[in-house]
């Protein structure tokens, strides 16, 4: 079991911005007032998108008290979902896929390519202190693999051409366009359809 590293320097407050409120709004109203605690997990998603893709302990006692629930429930909420960082990982949050599709092909090389780029060390920021990275387990994209997820973006059918360029444009502090380095769309078959050929009846 991996333990969440919690960031020693910590902001001392925290609070939506006016946008967000009325987000928070709308995601609470989507359940009866005894049920509320159920917007949790979308209110840290707000968390983490408006403070730099991670949430500092302020914002959990923040989102507590939004929600009328002890402090130590939202904090477990954070410690067990992957998705949830309570530590800075910088403007651009690399995840690169490790599990076996991945892996088989090519993974290893993209996990090189961040080494050598960004940082020595998962979950370091790098020098310019724009990007950090990781490796995480299936992130669902199994039939484009290798592939990584930036921040909420998915980045597909990589090679290390590809990654390189993407991760130079990050360290510039562009976001690159996501989708499939092949260009294909979604899981479509690289070469055209296979099956279903025929025409229809008419």
């Amino acid at each position: 079991m991996t333990i969440k590293k919690i960031s020693k320097i910590q902001p001392e407050t925290f609070e939506f911005s006016k946008d967000n409120l009325l987000e928070v709004e709308k995601e609470v109203k989507k359940y009866p007032k005894e049920k509320k605690a159920s917007a949790v997990i979308a209110l840290l998603y707000l968390v983490q998108k408006q403070n730099d893709n991670w949430i500092p302990l302020a914002a959990i006692k923040y989102v507590a008290k939004l929600l009328g629930l002890p402090y130590i429930q939202i904090y477990e909420v954070c410690t067990f979902y992957s998705m949830f960082n309570l530590s800075p990982v910088g403007k651009y949050f690399v995840q690169v896929c490790t599990t076996t599709p991945c892996m088989i092909s090519g993974a290893k090389k993209i996990v090189e390519i961040c080494k050598k780029n960004i940082s020595k060390n998962q979950n370091e920021l790098s020098e310019n202190k724009l990007c950090s990275w990781t490796e995480v387990e299936c992130l669902g994209a199994c039939v484009n693999a290798p592939m990584m997820q930036i921040n909420q973006d998915y980045f597909e059918d990589l090679n290390e051409n590809k990654t390189k360029e993407i991760i130079q444009t990050l360290l510039e502090d562009k976001m690159p366009t996501p989708g499939s380095a092949k260009n294909r769309k979604n899981t479509a078959p690289e070469t055209g359809k296979t099956t279903l050929l025929e025409e229809k009846n008419a």
